[in-house]
Protein backbone atom coordinates (compact mmCIF):
# COMPACT_ATOMS: atom_id res chain seq x y z
CA UNK A 1 0.00 0.00 0.00
CA UNK A 2 0.96 3.78 -0.58
CA UNK A 3 2.44 5.82 1.99
CA UNK A 4 0.74 8.97 3.65
CA UNK A 5 3.23 10.92 5.54
CA UNK A 6 4.57 6.83 6.80
CA UNK A 7 1.93 4.58 7.75
CA UNK A 8 0.47 2.79 5.48
CA UNK A 9 -2.24 4.12 3.01
CA UNK A 10 -5.73 1.76 2.61
CA UNK A 11 -7.00 1.02 -0.61
CA UNK A 12 -10.34 -0.02 1.43
CA UNK A 13 -11.49 1.84 3.81
CA UNK A 14 -15.10 0.99 6.35
CA UNK A 15 -16.67 3.69 8.27
CA UNK A 16 -19.10 2.79 10.77
CA UNK A 17 -21.30 6.41 11.47
CA UNK A 18 -24.78 4.85 11.03
CA UNK A 19 -26.47 8.07 12.69
CA UNK A 20 -27.54 10.45 13.77
CA UNK A 21 -27.74 13.48 11.03
CA UNK A 22 -25.48 16.19 12.44
CA UNK A 23 -22.90 13.17 13.20
CA UNK A 24 -22.87 11.87 10.05
CA UNK A 25 -22.31 15.78 8.23
CA UNK A 26 -19.04 15.78 10.55
CA UNK A 27 -17.90 12.50 9.60
CA UNK A 28 -18.48 13.24 6.14
CA UNK A 29 -16.68 16.39 6.37
CA UNK A 30 -13.86 14.72 7.96
CA UNK A 31 -13.62 11.76 5.71
CA UNK A 32 -13.36 14.11 2.59
CA UNK A 33 -10.48 15.47 3.80
CA UNK A 34 -9.26 11.76 3.81
CA UNK A 35 -10.87 11.10 0.27
CA UNK A 36 -8.65 14.34 -1.42
CA UNK A 37 -5.60 12.75 0.12
CA UNK A 38 -6.70 9.34 -0.65
CA UNK A 39 -8.12 9.21 -4.13
CA UNK A 40 -7.51 5.18 -5.01
CA UNK A 41 -8.97 4.27 -1.67
CA UNK A 42 -12.72 3.02 -1.94
CA UNK A 43 -14.66 3.83 0.87
CA UNK A 44 -17.62 1.65 2.26
CA UNK A 45 -20.50 3.81 4.41
CA UNK A 46 -22.68 2.25 7.10
CA UNK A 47 -25.81 4.43 7.71
CA UNK A 48 -28.90 4.25 9.23
CA UNK A 49 -31.62 3.97 6.37
CA UNK A 50 -33.14 7.13 6.84
CA UNK A 51 -29.44 8.56 6.70
CA UNK A 52 -28.36 6.68 3.40
CA UNK A 53 -29.61 9.02 0.84
CA UNK A 54 -27.13 11.45 2.32
CA UNK A 55 -24.19 9.43 2.77
CA UNK A 56 -25.21 8.29 -1.47
CA UNK A 57 -24.84 11.92 -2.32
CA UNK A 58 -20.87 12.09 -1.23
CA UNK A 59 -19.31 11.90 -4.83
CA UNK A 60 -16.05 10.10 -2.68
CA UNK A 61 -18.23 7.43 -0.54
CA UNK A 62 -18.35 4.71 -3.35
CA UNK A 63 -20.65 2.32 -1.34
CA UNK A 64 -22.98 2.39 1.16
CA UNK A 65 -24.61 -0.20 3.19
CA UNK A 66 -28.14 0.49 4.64
CA UNK A 67 -28.71 -0.80 8.44
CA UNK A 68 -32.01 -0.97 9.12
CA UNK A 69 -32.28 0.32 13.64
CA UNK A 70 -36.02 -0.16 13.57
CA UNK A 71 -35.39 -4.30 13.03
CA UNK A 72 -33.59 -4.19 16.23
CA UNK A 73 -31.55 -6.96 16.51
CA UNK A 74 -32.17 -8.50 13.30
CA UNK A 75 -30.69 -5.30 11.83
CA UNK A 76 -27.37 -5.15 13.47
CA UNK A 77 -27.06 -9.06 12.63
CA UNK A 78 -27.37 -8.23 8.69
CA UNK A 79 -25.03 -5.84 8.50
CA UNK A 80 -22.86 -7.73 10.62
CA UNK A 81 -23.60 -11.03 7.90
CA UNK A 82 -22.53 -8.61 4.92
CA UNK A 83 -19.28 -7.11 6.56
CA UNK A 84 -18.50 -10.61 7.69
CA UNK A 85 -18.14 -11.67 3.95
CA UNK A 86 -15.88 -8.63 3.36
CA UNK A 87 -12.73 -7.65 3.46
CA UNK A 88 -11.26 -4.27 4.40
CA UNK A 89 -7.47 -2.76 4.76
CA UNK A 90 -9.22 -0.55 7.53
CA UNK A 91 -12.45 -0.19 9.36
CA UNK A 92 -13.54 3.40 11.64
CA UNK A 93 -15.68 2.76 14.15
CA UNK A 94 -16.53 6.76 14.84
CA UNK A 95 -19.90 5.97 16.21
CA UNK A 96 -18.44 4.08 19.40
CA UNK A 97 -21.58 2.62 20.71
CA UNK A 98 -22.67 -1.10 20.85
CA UNK A 99 -24.26 -1.73 17.95
CA UNK A 100 -21.25 -0.19 16.11
CA UNK A 101 -18.61 -2.36 17.66
CA UNK A 102 -20.03 -5.38 17.23
CA UNK A 103 -20.39 -4.28 13.30
CA UNK A 104 -16.16 -3.42 13.43
CA UNK A 105 -16.43 -6.88 15.73
CA UNK A 106 -17.73 -8.47 11.85
CA UNK A 107 -15.46 -6.79 9.40
CA UNK A 108 -12.99 -8.76 8.34
CA UNK A 109 -9.91 -6.32 8.48
CA UNK A 110 -6.10 -6.13 10.31
CA UNK A 111 -6.80 -2.45 11.14
CA UNK A 112 -9.70 -1.31 13.07
CA UNK A 113 -10.11 1.80 15.07
CA UNK A 114 -12.07 3.45 17.40
CA UNK A 115 -13.40 7.19 19.70
CA UNK A 116 -11.49 7.18 22.45
CA UNK A 117 -14.57 8.01 24.04
CA UNK A 118 -16.36 4.45 22.75
CA UNK A 119 -19.10 3.63 25.36
CA UNK A 120 -21.51 0.31 25.71
CA UNK A 121 -18.17 -1.92 25.21
CA UNK A 122 -16.84 -0.74 21.75
CA UNK A 123 -13.58 -0.03 23.15
CA UNK A 124 -13.48 -4.31 23.04
CA UNK A 125 -13.54 -4.00 19.56
CA UNK A 126 -10.78 -1.30 17.88
CA UNK A 127 -8.19 0.48 19.15
CA UNK A 128 -8.99 3.25 20.40
CA UNK A 129 -7.30 6.72 18.47
CA UNK A 130 -6.03 9.56 20.15
CA UNK A 131 -7.97 12.76 21.56
CA UNK A 132 -7.29 16.54 20.47
CA UNK A 133 -4.70 18.03 22.28
CA UNK A 134 -5.87 20.75 24.61
CA UNK A 135 -8.48 20.68 27.28
CA UNK A 136 -12.14 19.74 26.67
CA UNK A 137 -15.03 19.79 25.83
CA UNK A 138 -14.05 18.98 22.08
CA UNK A 139 -16.65 19.58 18.88
CA UNK A 140 -17.25 16.47 17.30
CA UNK A 141 -15.09 17.51 14.12
CA UNK A 142 -11.61 17.56 16.16
CA UNK A 143 -12.39 14.32 17.50
CA UNK A 144 -13.16 12.89 14.28
CA UNK A 145 -10.18 14.37 12.99
CA UNK A 146 -8.22 11.75 15.20
CA UNK A 147 -9.44 9.20 12.50
CA UNK A 148 -7.68 10.87 9.70
CA UNK A 149 -4.30 11.51 11.82
CA UNK A 150 -4.47 7.95 12.40
CA UNK A 151 -2.96 7.55 8.58
CA UNK A 152 -0.91 10.62 8.83
CA UNK A 153 -3.13 12.88 7.32
CA UNK A 154 -3.23 16.57 8.65
CA UNK A 155 -5.52 17.87 6.68
CA UNK A 156 -8.15 20.50 8.08
CA UNK A 157 -11.78 20.46 6.85
CA UNK A 158 -13.26 22.20 3.77
CA UNK A 159 -16.12 24.19 3.61
CA UNK A 160 -18.64 23.29 1.35
CA UNK A 161 -19.11 19.77 1.75
CA UNK A 162 -19.71 18.46 -1.75
CA UNK A 163 -22.98 16.87 -2.44
CA UNK A 164 -24.59 15.34 -5.56
CA UNK A 165 -27.79 17.41 -5.91
CA UNK A 166 -30.86 15.92 -4.05
CA UNK A 167 -34.40 15.47 -5.47
CA UNK A 168 -36.64 17.86 -7.22
CA UNK A 169 -39.57 19.33 -5.18
CA UNK A 170 -41.91 21.69 -6.15
CA UNK A 171 -40.93 24.58 -3.82
CA UNK A 172 -37.34 24.68 -5.61
CA UNK A 173 -38.46 27.77 -7.15
CA UNK A 174 -39.45 29.43 -4.17
CA UNK A 175 -35.36 30.07 -3.44
CA UNK A 176 -34.97 31.31 -6.69
CA UNK A 177 -33.17 34.84 -6.14
CA UNK A 178 -31.15 36.46 -3.43
CA UNK A 179 -29.94 33.89 -0.91
CA UNK A 180 -28.93 36.46 1.16
CA UNK A 181 -32.93 37.22 1.69
CA UNK A 182 -34.09 33.52 1.48
CA UNK A 183 -34.21 32.23 5.03
CA UNK A 184 -34.73 28.78 5.97
CA UNK A 185 -36.39 27.90 9.87
CA UNK A 186 -36.04 25.08 11.71
CA UNK A 187 -38.31 25.40 14.79
CA UNK A 188 -37.39 22.22 16.49
CA UNK A 189 -34.39 19.95 17.51
CA UNK A 190 -33.64 16.47 19.13
CA UNK A 191 -34.63 17.63 22.22
CA UNK A 192 -37.74 19.72 24.00
CA UNK A 193 -35.16 21.60 25.95
CA UNK A 194 -32.82 23.17 23.01
CA UNK A 195 -36.00 24.53 21.59
CA UNK A 196 -36.21 28.37 21.19
CA UNK A 197 -40.02 29.25 21.52
CA UNK A 198 -40.21 32.63 19.69
CA UNK A 199 -39.76 31.89 16.15
CA UNK A 200 -42.90 33.61 15.18
CA UNK A 201 -41.88 36.68 16.56
CA UNK A 202 -38.33 36.87 14.49
CA UNK A 203 -40.28 35.92 10.94
CA UNK A 204 -42.38 38.85 11.53
CA UNK A 205 -39.43 40.78 12.19
CA UNK A 206 -37.54 39.65 9.02
CA UNK A 207 -40.72 40.31 7.21
CA UNK A 208 -40.78 43.72 8.18
CA UNK A 209 -37.07 44.88 7.85
CA UNK A 210 -35.87 42.87 5.50
CA UNK A 211 -37.43 44.02 1.62
CA UNK A 212 -38.10 40.88 -0.59
CA UNK A 213 -37.34 38.50 1.93
CA UNK A 214 -38.82 35.13 1.71
CA UNK A 215 -39.05 32.39 4.78
CA UNK A 216 -39.66 29.13 4.80
CA UNK A 217 -40.45 26.87 7.93
CA UNK A 218 -39.57 23.31 8.22
CA UNK A 219 -39.36 20.81 11.65
CA UNK A 220 -40.36 16.95 12.21
CA UNK A 221 -43.57 18.40 13.82
CA UNK A 222 -46.29 20.61 12.22
CA UNK A 223 -45.86 24.32 13.65
CA UNK A 224 -46.93 27.93 11.92
CA UNK A 225 -46.76 31.20 12.35
CA UNK A 226 -49.42 33.36 14.61
CA UNK A 227 -49.65 36.10 12.53
CA UNK A 228 -51.51 36.27 8.84
CA UNK A 229 -48.17 35.96 6.75
CA UNK A 230 -47.81 38.03 3.55
CA UNK A 231 -48.77 36.17 -0.09
CA UNK A 232 -45.79 34.40 -1.47
CA UNK A 233 -43.57 35.28 0.82
CA UNK A 234 -43.97 32.05 3.43
CA UNK A 235 -43.32 28.64 2.97
CA UNK A 236 -44.67 25.93 5.48
CA UNK A 237 -42.63 22.25 5.49
CA UNK A 238 -43.20 21.80 8.94
CA UNK A 239 -43.95 18.00 9.23
CA UNK A 240 -42.38 17.21 5.77
CA UNK A 241 -40.60 13.92 5.35
CA UNK A 242 -36.87 13.40 6.30
CA UNK A 243 -35.68 12.96 2.78
CA UNK A 244 -37.84 16.88 2.07
CA UNK A 245 -36.11 17.92 5.18
CA UNK A 246 -32.19 17.40 4.62
CA UNK A 247 -32.92 18.70 0.85
CA UNK A 248 -34.47 22.03 2.53
CA UNK A 249 -31.50 22.44 4.28
CA UNK A 250 -28.86 22.50 1.60
CA UNK A 251 -30.72 24.99 -0.67
CA UNK A 252 -28.89 28.31 -0.96
CA UNK A 253 -30.18 30.61 1.82
CA UNK A 254 -29.95 31.91 5.34
CA UNK A 255 -30.18 29.31 7.86
CA UNK A 256 -31.98 29.74 11.47
CA UNK A 257 -32.37 27.41 13.83
CA UNK A 258 -31.57 25.48 16.92
CA UNK A 259 -28.56 23.45 17.71
CA UNK A 260 -29.73 20.51 15.13
CA UNK A 261 -28.21 18.05 12.62
CA UNK A 262 -29.92 20.27 9.86
CA UNK A 263 -28.20 23.44 11.01
CA UNK A 264 -25.01 21.57 10.59
CA UNK A 265 -26.01 20.34 7.29
CA UNK A 266 -26.37 24.00 6.31
CA UNK A 267 -23.33 25.41 7.67
CA UNK A 268 -21.38 22.44 5.97
CA UNK A 269 -22.44 22.88 2.22
CA UNK A 270 -22.14 27.10 3.11
CA UNK A 271 -24.56 28.39 3.79
CA UNK A 272 -25.53 31.32 6.56
CA UNK A 273 -26.26 30.38 9.47
CA UNK A 274 -27.26 31.60 12.33
CA UNK A 275 -27.82 28.78 15.59
CA UNK A 276 -29.31 29.28 18.67
CA UNK A 277 -28.15 28.18 22.04
CA UNK A 278 -29.91 27.49 25.60
CA UNK A 279 -28.87 24.26 27.55
CA UNK A 280 -25.55 23.28 25.02
CA UNK A 281 -22.34 24.49 24.76
CA UNK A 282 -21.69 26.24 20.71
CA UNK A 283 -17.87 25.61 21.71
CA UNK A 284 -19.39 22.28 21.50
CA UNK A 285 -21.77 21.77 19.37
CA UNK A 286 -21.79 25.17 16.92
CA UNK A 287 -21.47 24.92 13.17
CA UNK A 288 -17.81 24.38 11.93
CA UNK A 289 -15.53 25.64 12.06
CA UNK A 290 -15.78 28.50 15.27
CA UNK A 291 -15.51 31.66 13.96
CA UNK A 292 -16.35 31.91 10.44
CA UNK A 293 -17.75 34.77 9.03
CA UNK A 294 -20.83 32.68 7.43
CA UNK A 295 -22.03 32.15 10.83
CA UNK A 296 -22.97 32.92 14.29
CA UNK A 297 -23.68 31.20 17.60
CA UNK A 298 -26.69 33.26 19.56
CA UNK A 299 -26.46 31.87 22.90
CA UNK A 300 -29.48 32.58 25.38
CA UNK A 301 -28.93 34.90 28.94
CA UNK A 302 -28.01 31.58 31.78
CA UNK A 303 -29.20 29.50 29.03
CA UNK A 304 -32.36 29.96 28.99
CA UNK A 305 -34.14 29.97 25.95
CA UNK A 306 -37.55 31.26 27.09
CA UNK A 307 -35.56 34.69 28.16
CA UNK A 308 -33.81 34.96 24.27
CA UNK A 309 -35.32 38.17 22.80
CA UNK A 310 -36.51 37.87 19.03
CA UNK A 311 -34.75 41.88 18.80
CA UNK A 312 -31.67 39.95 20.21
CA UNK A 313 -31.84 37.59 17.49
CA UNK A 314 -33.04 39.63 14.78
CA UNK A 315 -29.82 41.80 15.23
CA UNK A 316 -28.00 38.97 15.18
CA UNK A 317 -29.01 37.93 12.20
CA UNK A 318 -28.68 41.66 10.83
CA UNK A 319 -25.14 41.23 11.92
CA UNK A 320 -24.90 38.32 10.06
CA UNK A 321 -26.43 39.77 6.85
CA UNK A 322 -23.89 42.57 7.06
CA UNK A 323 -20.81 40.51 6.51
CA UNK A 324 -19.12 39.68 3.14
Amino acid sequence: MPKVNGPAAPRSLLILKPSSLGDIVHALQVVRTVARRLPDCRITWVARDRFAPLVEAAPFVHEVIHFRRKNGWRGILEVMKTLRARQFDVVWDMQGLLRSGLMAAAARSPVKRGRHDSREGAALFSRKVGMPPGNGPHHAIPVLLEFARSLGIDDEVRIPLELRPGPDFPWKSFFEGDPARRFVIFTDSRGVEKEWPKFSELTRLIFENIADSRVAWCAGNPAAPDFPVPDGRFLNLTGCPFDEMIELARQPSVFIGNDSGPMHLSAAVGNRVLAIFGPTSPERFGPWPPGSPRTVSVVAPGGILADLTPRAVFDELAGLLARD
